[in-house]
């Protein structure tokens, strides 16, 4: 007879699992060697049940690893039957198409057994600094992006395949960081598989099989009864993104239907794949769209599989929403992250105090450096750049926020260290953030300079940029307006942002994260917030009165608040 768990003790092993895999994830912190990992904590622990269910994920994980970790899992652990896996085995693979839809994107794999019983499966997902290729977005195929490491047994029954290790060896550019930020990912399932036997033994239990059935069918249920308050009917909303230059612009059609207690999104009349980068592989597209319909019905709970059972998708294949092997997806998130925004946009008019306006980090932004210190050394480094953040119907925007991806700002003195390159600055950027009744959040300006001294590293220094709203401002909600667009320049002149730039000693980089866009009318904001903002240097006294309507005087920094009252009237 199946175990029922009282709602106490449910609700105890439940967040016990949780733990775990924080634990997992707390590991990786300590024992990883890329910054990208360690401090920007581009990663993502889970496990899930001995069907490949997910049942628990790091709490800090990032939504596109994690959502299409959920499916990619579960067609992986399915790939062979059950009496395949033996204690011991570890699995790897970057198959863009089975998992997080990038080469960069490394997972490893590894059953979990307990009195020789295969219980669950423990995996994360690293995105790896150094994958080899090309690294630019304008590349035309996979081909050009890196190693392609199919589903493969790393170890078998606890015996290390080193040729794997040594083909990944002989394929990137820094070999140490890579090989120990894998062996960090085979640490961080370790100590989930010890930790999960650990739980079961404590409490009696022989598996994970009622446990699970459990906390997914509490979590679908809670899940249907969010989305059964709103209207039933189909919402619809288009989004136009930016491509390399020279190319047409892509559109993203998405139709939301509310039926019942399932929601259905449907791309068909999106763009056809594209000759660069930006395009999504099918998990990718649905981990976004995921992660806007959870943080709007149900944020609270954790996520698992019961999470996605009420959402289904349909993107037609040959799209840029889900491409068709060999097309080129290093830069997926550039349309992926998209799809977010989009499905907020269409779900705004029924939804609008659960949705923020768009994003300056829609898409994230990623740059890659590496080139050749002065001995001949080679050097790579990858840092995510935050942006603002669009507001939302009570909140601003947050600043230099990196949304809706989840990372960190790589610190200046950790990319100092692990470059030879200078941050000469990094600041916020004042009015960059759309006027609103909520503002939207501050971009930043970066300036990286290559030193020309004894200390300048071996030209070319190579760097490739991954990023967007170069073209297009985030854009306000509800009278809000668009925030400030991206800028790249190299030496005061516009740069590539797609292509890959090469510099050399005594090159000058600067780059303007976009603003996020403003929710509601501008002159509805409160007079004192908007001389608070003066007062911090986040919008200057002319933004004040052309955006806001508030008349500020330059010498005491108060307001003139007849002038405030007549300009307002006005408008």
């Amino acid at each position: 007879m199946a175990v029922v768990f009282d709602p106490i003790t449910l609700e105890i092993l439940w967040r016990r699992l949780i733990s775990i895999v924080d634990e997992a994830d707390s590991s990786v912190a300590r024992t990883t060697f890329s910054s990208l990992l360690r401090d920007a904590h581009d990663y993502t622990c889970m496990f899930t049940d001995r069907f490949g269910r997910e049942l628990a994920q790091g709490t800090f994980a990032t939504p596109g690893q994690s959502g299409a970790m959920a499916l990619g899992i579960k067609n992986l652990v399915n790939k062979f039957p059950p009496d395949y896996y033996r204690p011991g085995d570890v699995f790897i693979t970057n198959d863009p198409w089975a998992l997080a839809g990038h080469l960069n994107d490394v997972c490893v794999m590894s059953p979990i057994f307990y009195k020789d019983k295969l219980v669950a499966f423990t995996a994360c997902v690293f995105h790896h600094s150094d994958i080899g290729g090309r690294v630019a977005s304008d590349n035309h195929d996979v081909f050009e992006e890196g190693l392609f490491i199919p589903f493969v047994k790393l170890y078998d029954r606890g015996v290390l395949n080193q040729s794997v290790l040594d083909l990944i060896k002989w394929n990137v550019r820094t070999p140490d960081e890579v090989i120990g930020d894998i062996r960090s990912q085979i640490a961080a399932n370790y100590v989930c598989s010890e930790k999960i036997c650990q739980m079961l033994k404590d409490n009696n239990l022989e598996n994970l099989d009622d446990l699970a059935n459990q906390i997914i069918g509490v979590t679908e249920k809670s899940m249907r009864e969010e989305i059964a308050k709103i209207p039933k009917g189909v919402y619809q909303a288009k989004g136009i993104i930016e491509q390399t230059k020279g190319n047409e612009d892509i559109i993203i059609n998405a139709k939301v239907e509310v039926k019942d207690t399932d929601i259905i999104v449907d791309l068909d009349g999106s763009s056809p794949q594209v000759n660069w980068g930006g395009n999504v592989v099918f998990n990718f597209t649905y981990a976004y769209v995921f992660m806007a319909i959870k943080s709007m019905f149900a944020p609270d709970i954790p996520n698992n599989d019961g999470c996605a059972k009420p959402i289904k998708l349909y993107a037609p294949e040959g799209t840029v929403v889900n491409c068709k092997f060999p097309a080129a997806v290093a830069a997926r998130m550039q349309v992926g992250h998209f799809m977010t925004e989009i499905i907020y946009r269409a779900l705004s008019e029924v939804l609008p105090d659960k949705v923020i306006a768009g994003s300056g980090g829609t898409p994230a932004a990623m740059n890659v450096f590496y080139g050749r210190r002065k001995d001949g050394k080679p050097w790579h480094s990858v840092i995510i750049r935050g942006e603002g953040m669009g507001a939302g119907a009570k909140n601003d925007g947050n600043y230099v926020y990196i949304f809706p991806a989840n990372g960190a700002n790589t610190p200046v003195e950790i990319f100092e260290n692990d470059t030879p390159l200078i941050v000469e600055k990094r600041e916020l950027l004042p009015d960059s953030g759309g006027p609103g009744k909520t503002k939207g959040g501050l971009g930043k300006r970066e300036v990286f300079r290559v030193p020309s001294d004894d200390y300048a590293p071996i030209p070319p220094v190579n760097l490739g940029i991954q990023a967007g709203r170069y073209v297009y401002p985030a854009e306000g909600l509800f009278g809000g307006k668009p925030g400030r667009k991206g800028q790249f320049l190299v030496n005061n002149k516009p740069g590539n942002p797609y292509g890959l730039t090469q510099l050399k000693p005594g090159d000058v980089v600067t780059i303007d994260a976009p603003g996020g866009g403003g929710y509601g009318n501008p002159f509805e904001r409160d007079p004192e917030m908007v001389l608070n903002d003066v007062i911090e240097g986040y919008i200057s006294i002319e933004s004040a009165k052309n955006d806001y309507g508030v008349i500020i005087n330059p010498s005491t920094l108060e307001i003139n608040w007849e002038e405030t009252r007549k300009i307002r009237e006005t408008k």
